[in-house]
């Protein structure tokens, strides 16, 4: 197997763990059916992993810094793999959240050691390409691995997503402890010294951004089966053609959105975008009125698109604030992303379980609104404090 081919499997794995972390908000409803609980309890299934994996998993890195990374991997990988045999097999909803905070913990390992080997892996002069490759499989588990699971789950059952995602993470197993090759661990950076950057206030508006934008997304993404199902009125059929259309554009908005951020700036694309989320999420509200389903699925992909295209724009916005720590500054981004979706969940259930299951877009664009505020803030103190670098952006 060649080093590009290495690389494609490592983004197939990446696929698999994106699958089941985000399935959850594809299957939501049939989850709480099943199990008898409320969408309410279903939702926190998808708060539980994300706070697992935003504060485990800088933790068990740190502690398995020093461990040979395909080892690392096919070990993660093989705890990924027996928390979705667990899900599987063991009834209920208690013994189900303990698969998820296992799934949680291998899942957050096997991403970040799989980004660390695809870079070593790689040709020289490829290393970013690599990286892009692995993060493009995850990406894909949006676009794929949810409408697809969404009708494995109507066809099988919801519990029978798991146990292909075992089946297929033991495969994925042998295949890279033959195809991998033995790679060295890095020198651990302390925690502390990690965290030290969260006392510069424009380190700590920039994350800010990262939480209250994907936050406001959470909310309403968490929910979306059942509000497509509940509140706009769509069959079945449509839903898992509607997760189709969402995914694909979220590779579109994320595709734009870097494309945007090289041509007009950081802050014109990130504004932007949040612009364009809010109205999105507001325009999604209305669609009980609808009497086609065409403008739903149109609301959905604009809102798929503005959303994603932050994305880039937020990680370059991030890695210009403190340049010599880029990788500590992504690592940051990225706990922060996975508490940002736990809040959004949470949020969200509250929403529901107090307010209405339509009330979710109006409070998803307030938090986006929240987000777009401290951007502005931020690019303001940037302009401030450094207008030579402010007129580059433009």
């Amino acid at each position: 197997m060649t080093g590009v081919w290495k690389v494609y499997f490592l983004a197939i794995v990446s696929f698999l763990v994106g699958t089941s972390e985000y399935i959850i908000s594809g299957i939501l409803d049939k989850i709480a059916d099943s199990l008898g609980i409320t969408i309410t309890a279903a939702g926190q299934l998808i708060t539980i992993f994300s706070l697992v994996y935003a504060i485990l998993t800088p933790i068990l890195m740190a502690l398995t810094a020093k461990v040979e990374r395909r080892k690392l991997l096919v070990y993660s990988l093989g705890i990924f793999v027996i928390a979705n045999v667990l899900s599987y097999t063991l009834p209920g909803y208690i013994p189900f959240v303990f698969a998820r905070v296992l799934m949680a913990m291998g899942a957050g390992m096997v991403v970040v050691t799989a980004l660390g080997i695809a870079a070593q892996i790689a040709a020289p002069g490829k290393q970013a390409s690599a990286i892009a490759t692995v993060i493009m499989g995850f990406t894909a588990s949006l676009i794929i691995g949810v409408p697809l699971g969404r009708v494995v789950a109507a066809a099988f059952g919801w519990k029978s997503v798991f146990g292909f995602i075992a089946i297929l993470g033991l495969i994925s197993m042998f295949v890279l402890y033959k195809a991998i090759p033995i790679t060295k661990g890095d020198a651990p950076v302390p925690l502390l010294k990690q965290f030290a950057l969260l006392k510069k206030p424009k380190v700590a508006l920039g994350l800010a951004i990262t939480f209250f934008w994907l936050g406001g997304y959470s909310v309403a993404y968490t929910y979306l089966s059942p509000y497509l199902l509940m509140v706009s009125g769509l069959n079945e059929s449509w839903i898992s053609a509607a997760l189709f259309a969402f995914g694909l554009a979220s590779l579109m908005g994320s595709q734009f959105g870097g494309f945007s951020t090289d041509r007009w700036g950081v802050s014109s694309t990130l504004t932007g975008g949040m612009m364009l989320h809010i109205l999105a999420l507001i325009a999604l509200t209305f669609t009980h009125a609808a009497s086609s389903v065409i403008p739903v699925l149109v609301i959905l992909v604009v809102w798929s698109l503005a959303a994603w295209s932050s994305g880039p724009a937020q990680q370059f916005n991030l890695v210009q604030l403190e340049p010599n720590s880029s990788g500590v500054m992504l690592g940051l981004n990225q706990s922060m992303m996975q508490l940002s979706m736990a809040a959004g969940a949470g949020i969200g259930g509250v929403a529901v379980e107090q307010i209405s299951l339509s009330s979710i877009t109006w409070i998803g664009a307030v938090g986006v609104a929240v987000a777009m505020a401290a951007s502005f803030v931020l690019f303001r103190l940037g302009k401030e404090k450094s207008p030579d670098h402010a007129a580059l952006e433009t």
